[in-house]
């Protein structure tokens, strides 16, 4: 929400850089705002406040909103708030993206302009390239989403030692169990800052979490780029992917 403040002008005291000021938004997210939360009924009026206060230099929602939210505001009301006075809704995927708002009245972002933006294109060069050639799919609909009616996705999953069958796929616990069976695997982690969908921090987190010795977390290394979701959308991005994944493999020949 930050980096999405801070790319749209939404700060009252914008910082020149991004990463430095992301560090201090990480910071204050893992220290006071935690803290605060943790607290619950017993945080006083006057400390959710200067917390609000906080949170509205840091996000660039008015620190009303914050309080009403009760401090917490989740990623769909950050993109129909961010931007409402001027009528846009803020993308999910990649919230460089805007586009007019839906319903004004909606408490939530009815869509995703940063889909509507791309999808066509990318559906067009998948049929493209499926039809012209790799020769496939004749008399055949290519569907853009796993999200059609009569179509369930399987969740089923057995984590590392776990009995039965979780709500819910989180592979963290077999990432964790495969590199203390292999203490020489590496894990490199990407993403983009502007990401409501997968958030950069939050893959952070569950890195710093996983339930491995703390030396092997010397294993994994990290790369963001100004993007959303979908890095390659940018071009320079996109041969930034390239070489870090190509220096990635190379790094890690004969290590196995």
């Amino acid at each position: 929400m930050a980096a999405t403040a801070w790319y749209h002008h939404r700060l009252t005291n914008r910082p020149a850089d991004l990463e430095p000021f992301l560090r201090e938004v990480e910071k204050f997210s893992l220290g006071e705002y935690a803290s605060a939360l943790l607290q619950g009924a017993d945080l006083s009026e006057e400390s959710k406040r200067a917390l609000a206060d906080k949170l509205q230099s840091y996000t660039g929602l008015p620190a009303a909103y914050w309080i009403k939210a009760d401090l917490r505001v989740s990623g769909g009301e950050f993109s129909k708030e961010l931007q409402a006075a001027s009528g846009l809704t803020t993308g999910r995927l990649d919230t460089r993206y805007v586009g007019p708002d839906m319903d004004p009245l909606s408490k939530d972002a009815d869509y995703d302009p940063f889909g509507s933006a791309t999808t066509a294109a990318f559906v067009t060069a998948i049929n493209q390239y499926a039809r012209e050639d790799l020769k496939y799919g004749e008399n055949m609909t290519y569907k853009p989403s796993a999200r059609q009616p009569g179509f369930h996705w399987n969740l089923e999953h057995v984590p590392p030692g776990g009995q039965g069958w979780e709500s819910s796929v989180n592979v963290m616990p077999d990432m964790a169990v495969a590199i203390k069976r292999n203490p020489k695997m590496k894990v490199m982690l990407m993403g983009g800052y502007f990401d409501l969908g997968c958030t950069y921090f939050g893959a952070t987190y569950e890195m710093k979490h996983l339930p491995m010795p703390q030396n092997l977390q010397a294993n994994i290394s990290y790369h963001f780029f100004q993007t959303g979701h979908m890095v390659y959308v940018n071009e320079a991005a996109l041969k930034s992917l390239h070489d870090y994944t190509a220096e990635f493999i190379r790094s890690t020949e004969g290590t196995h």
